[in-house]
């Protein structure tokens, strides 16, 4: 009886071979983590090069996530989201996750609160910028931190 052609015999050798493949490729560091300055250009991307100004945006984070997979995170602007005056958008950036630009919620007047909450993956301890855009093209930014003691975000 013939082997069919694609058949892959198991011998001692393919054996050790998988086995050495795998534990090199396991001891090997991870090559997803992101850094500040890929943030900085998932910002830049979204916003151009636009004045960015401090206040008006809370970020709420817990000071210390036990797991990454799953960290509570809350923002708030201070707008009175009518007509005349309100956000148009929320994003959020995480400067050590694979994809920088984690989440963008898009709000207008008749939101009746400028404020969100959902819960993300990090990759590690960090600084999780926020940044709103009000009806008037104005940026303004907030930032919260948080230890993450498990993280998460690791592709391999």
């Amino acid at each position: 009886m013939t082997r069919p052609p694609h058949a892959f015999p198991l011998t001692r050798r393919s054996i050790l071979l998988t086995g050495t493949a795998g534990l090199v490729s396991a001891a090997l560091p991870f090559g997803a983590s992101a850094t500040p300055e890929d943030a900085d250009a998932a910002i830049r991307a979204l916003f151009g090069d636009r004045l960015i100004n401090d206040g008006k945006v809370t970020v709420k984070l817990p000071p210390i996530a036990e797991n990454g997979n799953s960290v509570a995170i809350g923002v708030s602007v201070d707008s009175p989201m009518s007509e005349d005056d309100y956000v148009k958008q929320i994003a959020l950036f995480s400067p050590r996750n694979p994809i920088a630009d984690v989440a963008r919620f898009h709000l207008g007047p008749r939101a009746g609160k400028a404020e969100v909450s959902t819960r993300i993956r990090m990759a590690g301890t960090q600084t999780v910028r926020a940044i709103a855009e009000m009806n008037d093209g104005s940026l303004w930014k907030g930032t919260a931190s948080t230890v993450v003691t498990l993280a998460a975000c690791v592709i391999g």
